[in-house]
């Protein structure tokens, strides 16, 4: 047997493996735009899955920004934005972003997960620290290994256990001690402790850096996220346009001048990957527009999440507690997860299943997320199919 052939029937060996486990994910195709309802395989599907959380994703005034920024700039930009890949849309975009978020500039990247995995290499050496919280995304946690910063963990929003941490950076000897916390830990819908964290961090002389995917456009006043929706400041976020500023891609990161100064020099993501599109810049445009005077979206999606909570509760599931839009149906096993989704399937709703290795064992759930474009028809038809799907597959 050749290398190659050794090769290529042990990966076989290992997806078996996978699918016997039922760890196997498996993606359904959705033909037209995404949104409250879908169309998959023929059918309308209520959607609640999407981290789609303001409804904009088929926006028309998102679309019509996207056609007129392509008129205007084209298609493509071909190249990195430091040789020829800059156009004045993405620094008003940048600028826009920044005075949204309350700091003094920041920088687009492909996505949010090159700009927590750029960002830490540029800003931290061996002499400096880092302290991680257990529940991280892992885009965070990649980005902390491509640093040379020696590295703590502390146990997800512990606060005494971060304390530990920062005072064992301390006397480890650490010149700089950066704190990195998702804002909203999307797996289970909580909601960092901010407040504590930053306090902490002012005593310790640490600094905060936030990855707000989850809470910007929604949460805190004006959709700020959630150092506002919390009243605290912090020193470095980092987020997505891919959420719910308009779904599509992009992220950024947003802070100090010298820091967003040594990014554009030093961040390998955005060094070595193209510029964003101008369909999607001009969008992201339109989306902080309507997002800034979105409060009664936002009324209406958090209201959405407290009566989909109530109802999910009433039915005998056990859900994760939380204000978030993220509402977790926790089922334990991996293949209870998927017989459930399977099973919604077929009465309509279009759910994912969540194991392991993306939650731990044993933590198997359906994570269903509010969207502020569901109305309450949906959501009732949403209760009844998963009451029925739960007594189906034995779980209420």
């Amino acid at each position: 047997m050749s290398d190659k052939t050794a090769f290529l029937s042990h990966l076989t060996t290992v997806l078996q493996g996978i699918d016997r486990d039922g760890l196997m994910k498996r993606e359904r195709l959705i033909t037209g735009p995404q949104g409250a309802r879908v169309d998959m395989g023929g059918r309308r599907m209520l959607n609640l899955c999407a981290n789609n959380y303001l409804g904009l994703a088929d926006d028309p005034r998102l679309v019509a920004a996207a056609e007129a920024a392509m008129q205007d700039h084209g298609y493509g930009m071909a190249s990195v934005r430091f040789i020829c890949g800059t156009q004045d849309i993405h620094r008003t975009l940048e600028t826009r972003l920044a005075r949204f978020l309350g700091t003094e500039d920041s920088i687009l990247f492909a996505a949010c997960f090159d700009a927590n995995g750029g960002l830490f290499e540029p800003l931290l050496g061996p002499e400096d620290a880092v302290i991680s919280d257990a529940l991280n995304h892992a885009s965070i946690i990649d980005g902390i290994r491509l640093c040379k910063a020696r590295r703590y963990r502390y146990a997800n929003s512990d606060m005494a256990d971060l304390e530990a941490q920062l005072v064992k950076a301390r006397e480890d000897g650490a010149r700089f001690i950066l704190i990195a916390t998702d804002g909203v830990f999307s797996m289970d819908g909580y909601l960092a402790k901010l407040p504590e964290i930053t306090a902490l961090a002012e005593r310790h002389g640490a600094l905060v850096m936030v990855d707000d995917c989850h809470a910007t456009g929604f949460m805190g006043p004006k959709g700020q996220g959630t150092p506002a929706h919390f009243g605290v400041q912090v020193d470095i976020l980092t987020g997505t346009l891919g959420k719910a500023l308009g779904g599509a891609l992009g992220g950024y990161i947003a802070g100090p001048q010298p820091v967003i100064d040594l990014l554009r020099q030093r961040a390998r993501p955005y060094l070595f990957s193209n510029a964003l599109p101008p369909a999607v810049v001009g969008a992201a445009l339109a989306a902080l527009d309507i997002v800034q005077g979105a409060d009664d979206l936002r009324a209406q999606l958090f209201a959405n999440a407290s009566y989909w909570r109530a109802g999910l509760t009433a039915a005998g599931f056990r859900l994760l507690p939380g204000e978030h839009p993220i509402v977790p149906v926790m089922l334990g096993e991996a293949k209870l997860a998927q017989a459930m989704a399977a099973e919604l399937a077929t009465r309509g709703v279009h759910v994912a299943g969540f194991f392991f290795p993306v939650v731990p064992q044993g933590q198997a759930r359906i994570r269903t997320q509010m969207n502020a474009r569901l109305t309450q028809d949906d959501l009732d038809f949403g209760l009844e199919a998963f009451t029925a799907a739960g007594r189906a597959v034995g779980v209420i």
